[in-house]
């Protein structure tokens, strides 16, 4: 499951699992502890997308789908392969030299993200300001300039101060920091700002300490600059259950989890640890291959089905949304989809499970408001019902293709995306439990293809606390400057400015917002109350609309 906003009241504590295993779910039971161990392994290193653990996942769930007698319904075999954008990367012919000193990249200076790619050759001065000639840059002067106020963004004014010096007749700008206060500035790989066409690069203070003695003196420069996209594959994995039937049943769950925590996805910071994901999500993995089994050997013929796990989910939903921009199946066929994540924590005293999605089709509702004498199978389930068709996990994706879903979780504890999440913590019999209520109620819900309902909205959230939102889900997987708007939510401000879906948010006041990232730092700078505007792009027209939070 992504990376939530938590407090510590969300936190559920740690039970203690010493229920007896009845002799007719033994089987099962020891098939669950089977996959969670190989998944959870420290040989697969936390199953990073793109990683060669990942590949070792997808491999093994692959040969369960092939001992169940699944067809493969990926684009190559099982897999469905998907690119991540992850922003830029400074390669290696990266270059910068003075009088004849090579510097260390990263220890004595680095590119910024939007520095432009090329070589320049030149002698220069820090006083020097000639045309078609490097020109070197003290943010000193903006940091002064704008000491008393609250609301400044100092790399987005050097931006701009870059291109202001660039159109006066800079070949490339060298940024340094004079004063004794840190500046912040760094490489932002996740940056979405247009890169310049000029070589941008900050050098940091002790290279520039032997510089001061003499501002005026000549210094024989040699700079090259090369900045790229950085991507890694993902890979989902996709096995299809054909029973002939007119429609489709989607069952899916994620498999790929933190790695070492690269991605400061991690709630445990600071520190290189492998994160194995046993409950993130290896419990709806285990889950997933067991259903796949479960309905490849039961009666319930009337739909076809299809088991996809998920890559890419940790770092926005990349799989889930390329699958359904992407299907290898029909989606107007499709008749509902279930996804699991973290089923594998079950609270021993209360054995609250939440089932969100509720809202999304009437038929949820009549299900498990039946009363009927063969109603669904709760195996002593509390069961707490979610509206939403949206939220932080993978069923996000099909609802907003219209399809029903529900989303089973049994809930937060204080392992959650720590390197403490491992296989021995897991509640083997709770997810039995929750399997064969999920079994029930596909048997339940028949052949009928359900109606579809929106819902409310929910926001996905970051590691980065604000008080305030816009109302608004983000596209994680977009790559253009800004952040595209994906649902709006009735009655929050973006709704209220006339927002719609499709829209790319490119600021909020005077704080730039090229990036999601950049969009939570931009909300982290206000409070309730506050009121700024918005600026968004919808298609060729830019807009501007004044917000209150």
């Amino acid at each position: 499951m992504r990376l939530l906003v938590l407090s510590a009241a969300l936190l559920l504590p740690v039970f203690l699992f010493a229920q007896k295993v009845r002799k007719e779910d033994r089987p099962l039971y020891n098939r669950l502890q089977q996959h969670i161990a190989v998944l959870a392994a420290d040989s697969l290193e936390g199953r990073r997308t793109g990683t060669a653990g990942e590949g070792k996942a997808a491999q093994y769930i692959t040969t369960q789908f092939t001992a169940a007698g699944l067809q493969p319904r990926g684009t190559a075999g099982y897999l469905q392969a998907f690119n991540i954008d992850e922003g830029r990367q400074v390669n290696g012919a990266t270059l910068l030299q003075l009088n004849g000193n090579v510097l260390k990249l990263d220890t004595d200076f680095f590119p910024m993200a939007y520095s432009g790619n090329g070589s320049v050759e030149a002698l220069a001065a820090l006083t020097l300001k000639e045309l078609a000639t490097p020109w070197f840059y003290d943010v000193a002067q903006l940091m002064d300039e704008n000491k008393g106020n609250p609301h400044f963004d100092l790399n987005t004014a050097v931006k701009k101060q870059v291109e202001t010096l660039h159109s006066r007749g800079a070949s490339a700008v060298l940024l340094y920091n004079s004063s004794e206060a840190a500046d912040g500035l760094a490489f932002e790989g996740r940056s979405r700002d247009a890169q310049l066409t000029i070589p941008v690069v900050y050098l940091r203070k002790q290279m520039m300490q032997p510089l001061f003695t003499d501002s005026s003196a000549t210094i024989d420069l040699k700079l090259k600059t090369d900045v790229g996209p950085k991507s890694r594959t993902g890979h989902n994995v996709i096995a299809y259950l054909d029973n002939g039937a007119p429609n489709t049943v989607v069952l899916g769950a994620h498999y790929d989890h933190l790695g070492y925590g690269e991605d400061g996805n991690s709630m445990q910071r600071g520190v290189k640890a492998i994160h194995n994901g046993a409950d993130d999500n290896a419990s709806g993995t285990a889950a997933l291959m067991e259903l796949s089994q479960a309905l490849k050997a039961s009666k319930y013929r009337g739909n076809n089905y299809l088991f996809i796990a998920f890559s890419g989910e940790e770092l926005g939903l990349f799989g889930s949304k390329y699958f359904v921009e992407n299907p290898t199946i029909d989606l107007s066929r499709v008749s509902y989809m279930i996804n699991m994540d973290m089923l594998g924590r079950l609270n021993d005293s209360s054995k609250t499970v939440t089932v969100g999605g509720y809202g999304t089709s009437p038929l949820w509702g009549q299900l498990y408001n039946s009363s009927r004498k063969r109603g669904l199978q709760r195996e002593g389930l509390t069961l707490r019902f979610d509206s939403s068709g949206t939220g932080p996990s993978d069923h996000s994706s099909f609802y907003r293709k219209d399809v029903p879903v529900l989303f089973f979780f049994t809930g937060l504890h204080t392992d959650y995306h720590r390197p403490t999440d491992d296989a021995d913590k897991i509640n083997y019999i709770g997810e039995l439990s929750v399997i064969k209520h999920i079994l029930s109620l596909i048997e339940q819900a028949g052949t009928q293809k359900p109606l579809f309902t929106k819902t409310r909205e929910q926001q996905m959230g970051t590691s980065t606390r604000f008080s305030v939102s816009l109302g608004i889900m983000p596209d994680y997987t977009f790559t253009g400057g800004g952040v595209r708007v994906d649902g709006v939510s009735e009655g929050r401000a973006a709704q209220k400015a006339g927002m719609k879906t499709g829209d790319v948010i490119t600021a909020i006041g005077a704080y730039q917002t090229s990036s999601v990232e950049e969009y939570m730092k931009a909300l982290s700078r206000f409070k309730k109350g506050d009121s700024t505007t918005v600026t968004y792009k919808r298609g060729t027209e830019t807009l501007t609309a004044n917000i209150q939070f």
